[in-house]
């Protein structure tokens, strides 16, 4: 499930920075916040741009598929 996030929300969010991560520049990441019931992920260069929001059961799936890179 992929919906957007209203700007109340996600400023309340605890953003930190994903450990796949792997830039030489440290402001070149994903981020990642989650709450019992989404997880947030956003652009660490665009802090207020696009965010992508998936349940915690989607965020799961993806993350073997991410470990392989």
């Amino acid at each position: 499930m992929i919906h957007e996030v209203s700007a109340g929300n996600a400023s309340e969010l605890m953003w930190f920075k994903s450990s796949y991560s792997d830039s030489s520049n440290g402001n070149d990441c994903v981020e990642i916040a989650s709450t019992p019931t989404t997880v947030h992920l956003r652009d660490s260069k665009n802090p207020q741009g696009p965010r992508l929001t998936v349940t915690p059961t989607t965020w799961a799936a993806f993350l073997p598929y991410a470990s392989r890179n």
